[in-house]
């Protein structure tokens, strides 16, 4: 399994647990009441939704990600599209957060082999 579908995995998993909640609304609930662990905003969503959960989650002192499209964040939660959504159960965002950062690693890894 790549680690592309091993996140959208777990943030289904989150989704059928009840441990994920979708949306903006929704979202910025969760975090402002300290109840979600990780924020994952879509790659494709708009520069203000961007710009304001990055400027809300530091604030909060919560970490956020950009990742996927809205397409893709939805499917993998059986929903339609969504820009946002947070983990609210830390092992869960754990697990989700580990995979996102070795990701991140490796793209890292390839760019300097690209170069």
């Amino acid at each position: 399994m790549n680690q592309h579908s091993k996140i959208f995995s777990y943030l289904g998993l989150a989704a059928r647990g009840g441990r994920l909640v979708s949306g903006e609304f929704s979202t910025e609930q969760a975090v402002k009441k300290g109840k979600a662990y990780i924020v994952i905003v879509a790659i494709d969503a708009s520069d203000n939704t961007k710009k304001s959960f990055r400027d809300m989650c530091t604030y909060y002192r919560v970490n956020i990600y950009f990742y996927g499209s809205k397409e893709q964040l939805g499917h993998a939660i059986g929903k339609e599209f969504r820009a946002s959504v947070a983990v609210t159960d830390a092992n869960l965002a754990e697990a989700v957060e580990k995979v996102l950062l070795e990701e991140q690693k490796e793209a890292e890894i390839a760019e300097k082999d690209r170069q």
